[in-house]
């Protein structure tokens, strides 16, 4: 009896949910859940705007993989209806797998399990509760489904989910320079043997695509500040099970708890788990780091303050390997200042690094259609565009440290 609902987006503007099984996924728990999931971890504390979630995001990709099966099927393409529908889930249920604040949980509390892995578990769990009509979605999701374009369409150099995450996520920075004509590029695109080309006219627009996918990993997802508050983050979550380990009783919702005093691996990470990760979010993680202000541990308490009052450490960014020398001099100028230990003083000097590739030509090919029918790799187009520097991964070091004077609880 569910009516065919429209949405009002910021960025497009009114979305409509296709059909019935779509609206009774996006109302179900699991999918609810992606309400309280920001879609850029701690990037709010550079760019205050950022408070946008994955349940934004899922939306905005149903909306763009709408666009793309009108496009394809006025060009000619066959889709059937069946086709669509597993289209329309795939793309929805993509990231439903990401935990509190995105991606800190893989890095702390939940050792090699992926948000890619957990989607696939929420989508075989909802497959059981929609009698199976879920099968042929999940057989794109997982890239198996023969048809490579529906594949290419969900996980590929131009799929629904970069075309819309770049375009929000410059939208809810203000970084214009992201923001991208996603609609265009939809346009744009082609089917040749089941595999997803783009005509010649939109090879700009590839272009700018490309270009604008660079410049926000540098300036937005790979900024200095966001990365040392998520850098924070994944230790908060490390200490918390440290010291729980340890008998330590820390307060927090269950479902953080859980987390807390279990090892959950790849290999344990069953469908039980999956229902306490249903419960997981980004409130049980404030509201937790609120409370651990308070405990008496050094490192706990210093690091969930400097999260919650933005006091972060002092981060910079190097061309070349952070030395050791000048690693262990911060260590040992934080030992003699706060009388910790070796161990405890690396929750707070590191260093790391991080890199970003906007082409992957090795992974995944973007074709170009001629007029004439010809098909090349886009990085033969050598006239037209210089794919060189975008296809070369560029990887920068860092080192974080506390800032002079800071103030310790």
């Amino acid at each position: 009896m569910n009516k065919l609902k429209i949405l009002n987006d910021p960025i497009y503007g009114f979305i409509t949910i296709p059909n019935s099984l779509i609206f009774d996924l996006i109302q179900h728990r699991y999918f609810q859940r992606l309400r309280r999931i920001s879609q850029m971890g701690m990037s709010y504390l550079v760019y205050p705007g950022a408070h946008h979630t994955r349940f934004h995001h899922a939306i905005g990709c149903l909306h763009l993989m709408q666009k793309a099966v009108t496009v394809l099927r006025f060009k000619g393409v066959g889709i059937s209806k069946q086709e669509e529908q597993a289209l329309y889930v795939a793309i929805l249920l993509h990231d439903i797998g990401h935990g509190p604040f995105s991606h800190a949980m893989e890095h702390s509390i939940v050792n090699g399990v992926s948000h890619e892995e957990i989607s696939l578990l929420f989508m075989e769990q909802l497959n059981l509760e929609f009698n199976s009509k879920l099968s042929l979605a999940i057989q794109i999701f997982k890239g198996e489904y023969p048809r490579k374009f529906m594949c290419q369409l969900v996980a590929g150099q131009l799929d629904m989910d970069r075309s819309d995450y770049l375009k929000r996520d410059s939208f809810y920075t203000g970084v214009s320079e992201g923001n991208i004509n996603s609609e265009r590029l939809i346009t744009m695109l082609h089917v040749v043997n089941d595999e997803l080309v783009v005509e010649e006219k939109g090879i700009y627009s590839v272009e700018k695509f490309l270009i604008a996918r660079r410049f926000m990993y540098w300036q937005v997802y790979l900024h200095k500040t966001g990365l040392v508050a998520e850098q924070l983050l994944i230790r908060v979550l490390q200490r918390a099970k440290e010291l729980t380990g340890r008998g330590i009783d820390l307060p927090s919702s269950e479902a953080l708890a859980f987390f807390l005093k279990h090892d959950i691996n790849d290999l344990n990470f069953n469908h039980s788990v999956l229902n306490v990760f249903a419960q997981l979010d980004d409130y049980d993680i404030v509201s937790a780091m609120k409370e651990w202000q308070k405990e008496d541990d050094f490192v706990l308490k210093n690091l969930c303050n400097m999260i919650i009052n933005r006091n972060l450490l002092k981060i910079k960014i190097k061309d070349e390997p952070v030395m050791h020398k000048t690693l262990q001099m911060h260590i040992d100028d934080f030992v003699k200042t706060y009388g910790v230990s070796d161990y405890e003083a690396k929750y707070f000097v590191f260093n790391g690094e991080v890199s970003n590739q906007a082409y992957e030509p090795k992974q995944k090919v973007i074709n170009i259609l001629y007029k004439s029918g010809k098909i090349e790799n886009i990085d033969n187009v050598s006239v037209k565009l210089n794919l060189l520097p975008l296809s070369k991964t560029v990887t920068k070091y860092y080192i974080c440290y506390p800032k002079e004077k800071v103030e310790m609880v």
